[in-house]
């Protein structure tokens, strides 16, 4: 008996970021990011490679989502460069002051747009907030599992064989079904796209979608939560 090929439906998320590096920190510890250039998410890089490696080796579809201001489009032949085929992106003025519930609403609204999806990839934490709340309320709006804390992923023919580093010890999990992933940078080292991927980067398809597009209540963009200010550490 040969048993069924399983492909699945792959999507990643990624954010947006200032780079770190160009932020300095005043003697006041206020801090200074008028020079900082903007980058993917350093975590979120390795949640696009280990997709791609899957998308490589398996198939189906693999689909990049984010969501932001209007600079996002900036990011956007950088993420496809990477591996996915397509992208699709958020696009909402008041990002900036948007906080984990408002952010995970507004990816979920992106995911329903792509269709229907086996795995969704974040990284265990974002290079600027790293609250460390968006998967958990991502899966929660899409009504599916998440699965944390993952250093090695493969599909197999009876689900995603998944290993999760649980402080000092290391769990196996076969998961069925769609769920939510997030994945620890040691899962897989990200490529640098070479020139032939960026220029194939601008033929493949984007999406911009207005925020007011996703069907989204005013309650449901309205953040629960605001950053009332930021201070350097030394």
């Amino acid at each position: 008996m040969v048993r069924e090929v399983y492909m699945p439906n792959i999507i990643v998320c990624y954010k947006w970021v200032l780079d770190e590096s160009d932020i300095r920190i005043n003697s006041d510890l206020s801090l200074d990011m008028s020079r900082a250039k903007k980058k993917i998410s350093e975590y979120d890089k390795n949640a696009i490679e280990i997709g791609t490696q899957i998308y490589e080796k398996d198939g189906g579809t693999y689909h990049a989502v984010s969501y932001g201001t209007a600079d996002v489009d900036k990011s956007i032949q950088d993420a496809l460069s990477r591996g996915p085929e397509e992208a699709i992106w958020v696009k909402d003025d008041n990002a900036g002051d948007a906080d984990a519930y408002v952010t995970a609403n507004c990816l979920a609204g992106a995911i329903k747009k792509v269709g229907a999806f086996d795995i969704v990839l974040c990284a265990d934490s974002s290079a600027d907030v790293s609250n460390q709340q968006v998967p958990a309320r991502l899966a929660k709006k899409l009504g599916v599992p998440v699965v944390t804390n993952i250093i090695k992923m493969e599909v197999t023919a009876d689900g995603v064989a998944v290993v999760r580093r649980m402080d000092d010890v290391l769990e196996e999990l076969l998961v069925t079904g769609p769920a939510v992933y997030t994945v620890l940078p040691e899962i897989a080292q990200p490529r640098f796209p070479s020139i032939k991927q960026l220029m194939g980067a601008k033929k493949k398809p984007k999406t911009e979608v207005p925020v007011a597009e996703l069907g989204l209540s005013e309650g449901e963009i309205t953040p629960k939560s605001k950053t009332v200010g930021l201070k350097g550490y030394v």
